[in-house]
C-alpha cells in the first residue's frame, strides 16, 4: 500500500487557513473543532455507539470488522464521493479524527483509491491540533505585550478596535458584546471552540511581529465564553489606554448596536417584521430584569416603561429617536457607577487617553 502523506505543521495550517475534513462523529464535531473545518463523518453517531460497544465486548479487530460491515456499499460509496468532492473544491485540503488513527487513515486510503491523489492526514488528529492551540495561549509562549483598551460602556471600543491592526477582538471570537443585553439571536461558540479560534487569532498575530497585542477590557468571561486563567492573566498584566466619548456618542453608538442592528437580526431570524420586532422587545426586558437587584427596583421600572413607550413611539411612526432616552438612563443609573467603581478600586495603569482618532494614532505609533 502507497505511503500517504501525513503533516503536524500546524502553524502552517492556521496561517494558511487550510480547509479541513473532520471524519469524526457529529457528536464528536458539535463539542469542538478546528476552524475552517467541516464534518464529514466516517461513522454517523449511532455507528460509533455500536461499534463502541463491540470493542469493549470483543476488542479492537472485532470492532474494525464490524466497522467495515457497517461502512460498506452505498453507503460507503456516499460518504467517499463527499470526501472528494470537498477535495476536488479544495485541493489544499486535508483530513483528521481524534487521534489521527484508524478513521482518517481509511478515509484517507479510500479518496486514494477512488482518485489516485493523496489528501494529507494531520499526524495526532485532532488531539494533537487542539494541544498546540491551546499551548499558543500560554503566556510563555507570546512574544508581543498586552495593551488594554477600557473605557465606559458604549464609548466605541470595539468599533476602534476593529480599525487597529495588532488588535484582537474577544468578543468578536466569543460572538458576544460583552454586555447585558451582548447577546446576539444566534448562539454563541462552544468553549472548545472559543478557545480554538481565539489561537487561531493569536498565532496570527503572532507571526506579523507586533510589538503589542492590543485587547478590549474584559471580564473573565464574555456571555457563557470563559477566557483561558493564564491568558487572561496575560492580557489583563497590559497597560492601559482609555477611550474617551461623551454621552451623546455612547448613546448614538448603543442605538446603532443593540436597536437598529439588534432588531435587524431580530427580524432576520424570526424571518417577520412584527414578530421579529416583539421578540428584540421580549429580549431586552429580559435582559434588564437581569440587572434588576443592582439597579433598583423603581429605576428599573421606569427605565422599561421608557424603553415601552419608545418603542410605541417606533411602531406607531417608525421613529427610533425616543430609544436614546431609556439608553441614556440605562447608562447613567448603571454602567457608568458600576464602572467608575471597578476602575477606582483596580488603580489601573493608565498610559493614555483620547478619543477615538487619538487613540488609533497612539496605539499605531507604538509599533514604529
Amino acid at each position: 500500500m502507497k505511503k500517504l502523506s501525513v503533516t503536524n505543521d500546524f502553524e502552517s495550517i492556521v496561517l494558511n487557513d487550510t480547509k479541513l475534513i473532520d471524519v469524526r462523529a457529529p457528536i464528536e464535531y458539535e463539542k469542538g473543532a478546528m476552524l475552517n473545518s467541516i464534518n464529514l463523518p466516517i461513522l454517523s453517531n449511532e455507528e460509533r455507539h455500536i461499534i463502541g460497544i463491540c470493542y469493549k465486548e470483543k476488542g479492537n479487530d472485532e470492532a474494525t470488522k464490524l466497522g467495515y460491515k457497517l461502512v460498506s456499499g452505498s453507503i460507503k460509496e456516499d460518504r467517499v464521493t463527499s470526501w472528494v468532492k470537498e477535495f476536488k473544491e479544495n485541493p489544499n485540503t486535508m483530513i483528521y479524527c481524534f487521534r489521527g488513527g484508524s478513521r482518517s487513515s481509511i478515509a484517507q486510503n479510500w479518496v486514494y483509491e477512488a482518485t489516485g491523489q493523496d489528501i494529507v492526514k494531520l499526524d495526532g488528529g485532532y488531539k494533537a491540533f487542539r494541544n498546540y492551540l491551546i499551548d499558543s495561549l500560554e503566556s510563555e509562549n507570546i512574544e508581543a505585550k498586552p495593551l488594554v483598551l477600557t473605557g465606559y460602556t458604549g464609548s466605541g471600543k470595539t468599533i476602534l478596535l476593529n480599525k487597529i491592526k495588532n488588535s484582537i477582538d474577544l468578543e468578536g471570537i466569543a460572538h458576544h458584546r460583552g454586555s447585558t443585553f451582548g447577546h446576539f439571536v444566534t448562539p454563541q461558540p462552544t468553549q472548545i471552540n472559543f478557545e480554538n479560534n481565539l489561537a487561531y487569532s493569536v498565532i496570527k498575530h503572532e507571526a506579523k511581529n507586533f510589538k503589542y497585542m492590543i485587547f478590549e477590557d474584559e471580564s473573565k468571561n464574555i456571555g457563557k465564553s470563559f477566557i483561558p486563567k493564564d491568558f487572561y492573566n496575560y492580557f489583563q498584566s497590559g497597560a492601559v489606554i482609555f477611550l474617551d466619548a461623551t454621552v451623546e456618542e455612547r448613546v448614538y453608538n448603543i442605538l446603532e448596536e443593540y436597536v437598529i442592528n439588534g432588531q435587524r437580526d431580530h427580524i432576520e431570524a424570526m424571518k417577520d417584521r412584527d414578530l421579529g420586532l416583539e421578540a428584540w422587545l421580549d429580549d431586552m426586558v429580559v435582559s434588564m430584569e437581569r440587572v434588576k437587584s443592582r439597579l433598583g427596583g423603581d429605576r428599573m421600572k421606569s427605565i422599561i416603561e421608557e424603553l415601552k413607550l419608545a418603542f410605541k413611539i417606533q411602531i406607531d411612526t417608525n421613529d427610533i429617536d425616543k430609544h436614546r432616552n431609556w439608553i441614556e438612563l440605562f447608562l447613567t443609573n448603571y454602567y457608568d457607577p458600576m464602572y467608575k467603581h471597578s476602575l477606582d478600586k483596580a488603580n489601573r495603569n493608565i498610559i493614555f487617553r483620547g478619543n477615538s482618532r487619538e487613540v488609533k494614532e497612539f496605539v499605531e505609533g507604538l509599533e514604529h
